[in-house]
């Protein structure tokens, strides 16, 4: 059964699949999901009861890291891939906050995102959604609002939040390949923030390759778990920003932590970086 409401299901959504936004939407209690969606929530909370965090952590990361690069950072400008569902704190929202004019493009092709992020965005002049897939960075970098939205001569700050580790297809073409194409194209000066689903290697590894198993064998099919090695790899060449790639709940925190992390707290981790 799909969430009640009065509303029917738009014709560009299969409410018979998962979809990836939509998932992350129901672990953050949003009504933007279906009940294929929240089996799949149900499925990894069997794997870890405090799965939500992932979400939640993946968020305040992004604000934290949002707010770095507009207030110290400076950047004006940002390429969002991957934004997923709209929700209380965007991209925009935390950027525009300390610079009402910084310019930002967020890229997705989840037929709901787009129809969502467009209504949203509709009277806002500064941001903007185009519908592309995030792993083809060439055709994505030219596309023709890409290109015209963002200026190429000054720095960029790209942002894949939570995206990476639903790549499905690294024995074709790497992450880090993916990553270096971005790279290479952003200015000098740029930034780029990348968070991830994390084996700890440690006592908590266990529980995060049972989320990693929830969800590469739900119907979502993807999640993947990588190592702190596996990720700093993402950023090769790149300058890390203090404190590096560290769990979310560790980059910046707001204040001194009151309690102790729990297993899905510790199992997803992110960091800022420069370009030369």
């Amino acid at each position: 059964m799909l969430i009640p409401s009065e509303n029917p299901v738009p014709s560009y959504v299969d409410p018979t699949r998962p979809s990836i936004a939509r998932v992350y939407d129901a672990f953050l209690g949003g009504t933007d999901n279906y009940a294929v969606d929240r089996e799949v929530v149900r499925h990894v909370l069997k794997a870890a009861p405090e799965a939500r965090d992932l979400a939640v952590e993946n968020r305040r990361f992004l604000i934290r890291a949002c707010r770095f690069l507009a207030g110290e950072a400076g950047i004006t400008q940002y390429l969002d891939c991957g934004s997923g569902l709209p929700t209380a704190e965007n991209t925009h929202n935390v950027v525009q906050r300390v610079d009402p004019a910084a310019r930002v493009v967020y890229v997705d092709n989840d037929p709901m995102v787009l129809a969502h992020s467009r209504a949203l965005l509709e009277e806002n002049e500064s941001a903007v959604i185009v519908s592309e897939d995030i792993f083809d960075p060439e055709r994505l970098l030219r596309n023709s609002v890409v290109r015209s939205r963002l200026d190429w001569n000054a720095p960029i700050a790209l942002l894949q939040l939570g995206t990476l580790h639903h790549y499905n297809a690294e024995a074709v073409r790497p992450r880090k390949d993916i990553m270096r194409a971005y790279v290479e194209a952003l200015p000098p000066g740029s930034y780029v923030a990348i968070s991830h689903f994390l084996d700890p290697e440690d006592e908590y590894s266990a529980t995060a390759r049972k989320m990693e198993d929830m969800f590469l064998h739900s119907m979502m099919g993807s999640g993947t778990f990588s190592t702190g090695a596996e990720l700093q790899e993402l950023f090769d060449g790149l300058e890390m920003v203090r404190p590096g790639l560290v769990r979310c709940a560790d980059w910046r925190p707001d204040g001194s932590r009151t309690e102790r992390l729990n297993a899905a707290q510790r199992c997803i981790a992110g960091g800022v970086a420069r370009t030369p």
